[in-house]
């Protein structure tokens, strides 16, 4: 048996998940998860029955971990020597970019894309992101004097915050900025994305054929 079972759907975010499973080296097997049959597996694993869900086949324990950005950093957690883990003096970036990503710009993107707004200006404090605009406008003043979130270095908080950029440019969710797109184009390089990606595209195109 691998070390990991990663259920997952190639048009999720899974996505992610895969890429930060191949930073680390990591040995695992993917299930995947069809939207109308759910194994009964998958969801005693995860009763959301959302993706992606990591199960780690750790010696005589078994931990479950979902959410993309929390697998990302325990996939950084359990393989300290990929050297993907922030270092002392990284982690007030690591921690607050990675949960900015996760929180503001996913809750901005997610009320964009479904209509959902504030017109009153005094209930956007309620919100935690206050508006598109301005949750779009910090995002890119978090990452104007920066390669990677935490400076020159990747670190696994790249594979998740990364992950909203590449695909905010490519579906029209993130606004086309220099800093955003010269960053997504970073990233695009990596080995590990490129093999990734890869799969995930194959998948695709393999479901697409036989549907």
């Amino acid at each position: 048996m691998a070390d990991y079972t990663f259920f997952t759907n190639p048009m999720s975010r899974g996505q992610i998940a895969r890429w930060a499973l191949h930073e680390v080296g990591a040995d695992y097997d993917t299930e995947i998860v069809e939207w109308a049959a759910k194994s009964e597996a998958f969801l005693s694993a995860n009763p959301l029955g959302k993706v992606p869900t990591l199960v780690h086949h750790d010696g005589d324990h078994i931990h479950v971990v979902t959410e993309a950005a929390a697998i990302c950093h325990y996939l950084a957690e359990m393989h300290p020597d990929a050297g993907l883990l922030p270092e002392r003096h990284e982690k007030a970036a690591y921690f607050r970019r990675l949960f900015y990503g996760s929180g503001p710009v996913e809750q901005a993107i997610v009320a964009r894309s479904m209509g959902w707004g504030v017109d009153d200006a005094q209930k956007e404090a309620m919100v935690g992101f206050g508006s598109y605009e301005r949750a779009m406008d910090t995002f890119e003043t978090l990452m104007a004097d920066r390669d990677y979130v935490c400076g020159h270095r990747f670190t696994m908080a790249d594979v998740y915050v990364g992950s909203q950029v590449d695909w905010g440019l490519q579906f029209g969710s993130i606004p086309a900025r220099k800093v955003f797109e010269e960053y997504a184009a970073r990233l695009r390089e990596r080995s590990a994305y490129k093999a990734a990606k890869k799969i995930d595209m194959d998948l695709i195109a393999e479901a697409e054929n036989n549907g």
